[in-house]
C-alpha cells in the first residue's frame, strides 16, 4: 500500500511535528476528498479553514492554469499586474486602506505586531505617549513564529521556546473590566480574534470589542483584528469584525485567500501605514503573480455567486441542527460560532476524541480543538444535504455513548492549529 511506504519515509525524513491521520488523500471534488482506495470523505474541515471553494473548483483551476503559463515569480523589486488589482479588492471589502502581502497567517500577524511597535515609535517621536506593550486575550492563538507565539495564550505553544518576545499581557476572555484595568498608555496595541478558532470557536461580545476600540482611540494605540481563520467570508461577512460595527486599525488574512496556495495579507489604515518605510519589512515570495491571480478568482467567484449569503444560510441551518443535537444530548455543553465557523463543546476530552474518531470512520472529517470542542470549518459551498449527513452521523455517535476507547483506533485529525 502506498500509504505505508509514505508513512515509513516521513518517519525517517521529516521533523516530528505532526500527528497525522493514517489516510492518504489523492484527489477531491467539491466538498469531498478521495483516498488512494477511491473512498470519498465529506470534508467539514477544508484543510483547517483553507479550501473555501472546495476542491477542483473551475475558477481556481482556470486561474492557476492561465497564470502558470505566463509568470510565477518576479520578487517585490518589480511590478506585476495582479498586486494592485488584488489589493483594491481587499481594501474595498475590508474598509481599510493599505495591504502587505506575505505567505501565511503567522507572517501576516508578525507584520501586524511589527507595524504596531513601529507606529508607537512614530507617535513617540511626534511627542505622544504610547508604549510598547501588547494586550492579548486568554485562549488566543495567533501563530507559531516568535512574535505570534508570544501573543498566543496557551502555554503548550509558548513554553518550549521561552523566553518568547516580552511585553505581552493577557486579558481574561470577554472581560471588559479586566481589559480596562490592564490598559494604559504603555500599550501600543490590543490583539483580538473576533471569533477565537483554536480557543474553542468563541465569539467575543460586542461590548468587549467596542471597549477595545474605545481604549485604543483614547491613546493612539492600534486595534489588531486577527481574521486568519474567521476572515474572507467564513462567518458570513467578509470579515468577522463587520458583525460588530467596528473597524480595526490592522487586520490579518491568510487561510482561504488562495484556496490552498500559501498566501497571507496584513491590511491597515493609512494612519498605521505611515510607520513603515522601504526596507523596514518585506517578503521574497509574498504577493507573487500566481497566488494573487488565484486570490482574485476566489474573491470574484464569491461575489458573482453571492457566496456570503450562502454561507449565512447554510451556516445558520448548520447551527440550528447542532442546537437540535444539543437538545437531545446532555453531553453537548455549548454550540458556538458564526456562519460556517462552528463548534460544539462536549463535556469531556475523551468523548470529544472518540466522537471525532467515529466521524472519521464514517468518512466525515472534523477536528478537535481546545481539547473538548468539535470544530467545523467546511468549504463555503457546503449544502444542507451535507449538513444533514453530518448531523445524522453525530446523533448516532452520541446516542451510543459512552464510546469504547478502542474507537480511538480510527484517530481523527488532532487539535493543534497552524498559521503557517
Amino acid at each position: 500500500m502506498k500509504l505505508a511506504s509514505i508513512q515509513a519515509a516521513e518517519k525517517k525524513l521529516l521533523l516530528n511535528t505532526y500527528q497525522r491521520t493514517p489516510v492518504l488523500f489523492v484527489g477531491g471534488s467539491g466538498v469531498t476528498l478521495r483516498d488512494e482506495q477511491g473512498d470519498e470523505y465529506l470534508d467539514l474541515l477544508s484543510g483547517i479553514g483553507v479550501s473555501a471553494l472546495g476542491y477542483a473548483h473551475p475558477a481556481v483551476e482556470a486561474a492557476i492554469a492561465a497564470q502558470s503559463k505566463r509568470l510565477l515569480h518576479t520578487s517585490n523589486l518589480f511590478y506585476h499586474e495582479h498586486t494592485a488589482e488584488l489589493a483594491l479588492r481587499l481594501t474595498e471589502i475590508s474598509g481599510l486602506d493599505r495591504v502587505f502581502f506575505c505567505n501565511s497567517g503567522t507572517e501576516a500577524w508578525e507584520a501586524a505586531l511589527k507595524l504596531a511597535r513601529a507606529h508607537a515609535a512614530l507617535l513617540r517621536a511626534e511627542g505622544k505617549k504610547v508604549g510598547t506593550r501588547f494586550l492579548a486575550v486568554e485562549q488566543s492563538f495567533h501563530g507559531r513564529t516568535m512574535g505570534a507565539v508570544a501573543t498566543t495564550h496557551k502555554q503548550k505553544y509558548r513554553e518550549p521556546f521561552e523566553p518568547v518576545m516580552g511585553g505581552v499581557e493577557f486579558v481574561r476572555f470577554d472581560d471588559v473590566a479586566d481589559l480596562r484595568a490592564k490598559f494604559s498608555d504603555e500599550v501600543c496595541a490590543i490583539c483580538i480574534e473576533a471569533v477565537q478558532g483554536e480557543g474553542g470557536v468563541r465569539p467575543v461580545s460586542k461590548e468587549f470589542i467596542a471597549a477595545a476600540r474605545e481604549l485604543c482611540d483614547s491613546t493612539g494605540a492600534l486595534l489588531l483584528a486577527d481574521e486568519i481563520q474567521s476572515g474572507l467570508g467564513r462567518t458570513g461577512e467578509w470579515f468577522a469584525y463587520q458583525h460588530y460595527g467596528i473597524l480595526p486599525d490592522i487586520t490579518t488574512l491568510a487561510k482561504p485567500m488562495a484556496n490552498g496556495l500559501p498566501m497571507g495579507a496584513m491590511l491597515c489604515t493609512e494612519e498605521a501605514a505611515r510607520a513603515f518605510t522601504p526596507g523596514m519589512h518585506g517578503s521574497t515570495f509574498g504577493g507573487g503573480p500566481l497566488v494573487c491571480a488565484v486570490a482574485i478568482a476566489v474573491i470574484d467567484t464569491m461575489k458573482q455567486t453571492d457566496l456570503l449569503a450562502h454561507v449565512r444560510d447554510v451556516g445558520g441551518y448548520f447551527k440550528q441542527q447542532l442546537e437540535w443535537l444539543q437538545s437531545r444530548h446532555d453531553c453537548i455543553v455549548a454550540v458556538r460560532g458564526m456562519g460556517l465557523m462552528l463548534g460544539i463543546e462536549l463535556d469531556s476530552e475523551e468523548l470529544a476524541k472518540n466522537a471525532a474518531s467515529e466521524m472519521m470512520k464514517q468518512h466525515i472529517i472534523v477536528n478537535r480543538t481546545s481539547e473538548t470542542v468539535l470544530r467545523f470549518l467546511p468549504p463555503y459551498i457546503l449544502e444542507r444535504a451535507h449538513v444533514d449527513r453530518a448531523i445524522a452521523a453525530l446523533d448516532g455517535i452520541l446516542t451510543t455513548q459512552p464510546l469504547n476507547s478502542a474507537a480511538m483506533a480510527g484517530r481523527a485529525p488532532a487539535g493543534e492549529e497552524t498559521h503557517g
